[in-house]
């Protein structure tokens, strides 16, 4: 088993947008409307968007590799990109998708593990995330790696207001 970790280039802008899609869809499509999923993926993935984030010095993504296939990516904020108003000492994790044949490797405890190198290589003093108030298996698999519930905040799918619980980690 080859685990990989490479920063993206603006060549993988592709492979983002096609993992966001399929990843997203595959997650979320059996508690959310069609048109509320086809809303949020063309304007959440569409390709300006992603070049947007992707340009955004504050921003920074990573694909993983298992055994050599893209297997899905990270995406990390700091300073004024993040989604919620964290201050400069944290970093969020907006994004952790990995493609459904790659799940249940290790990879996204692996790409978190990453992440929290980063945040401390940086001299952050907390990592958080926002997941799904009905995603419990993630919200489990966060509460196992040392993360807890801090707040809550909005969430927009298509016209849909959902909630996402913000969950944070003291490093140190």
């Amino acid at each position: 088993m080859s685990i990989t970790f490479k920063k993206c280039t603006f060549e993988d802008l592709r492979t983002l947008q096609d993992i966001s899609c399929e990843t997203f869809n595959e997650t979320f499509k059996d508690q959310n409307s069609p048109e509320n999923m086809v809303a949020y993926l063309e304007e959440a993935f569409n390709s300006n968007q992603l070049e947007k984030e992707w340009s955004n010095r504050s921003s920074e993504f990573f694909l993983v590799y298992f055994n050599h296939e893209v297997a899905g990516y990270l995406k990390l904020n700091t300073n004024d990109a993040q989604s919620e108003d964290m201050g400069d000492e944290s970093l969020e994790v907006e994004r952790i998708y990995i493609k459904k044949q790659f799940q249940k490797q290790g990879l996204g405890k692996y790409l978190l593990m990453k992440a929290q190198e980063i945040a401390l290589e940086r001299k952050k003093k907390k990592i958080w995330l926002g997941v799904w108030e009905k995603n419990e298996n993630a919200i489990g698999f966060y509460k196992k790696l040392g993360f807890v519930q801090t707040g809550t905040h909005p969430f927009y799918m298509g016209d849909e207001e959902q909630t996402d619980f913000i969950m944070s980690k003291t490093l140190g």
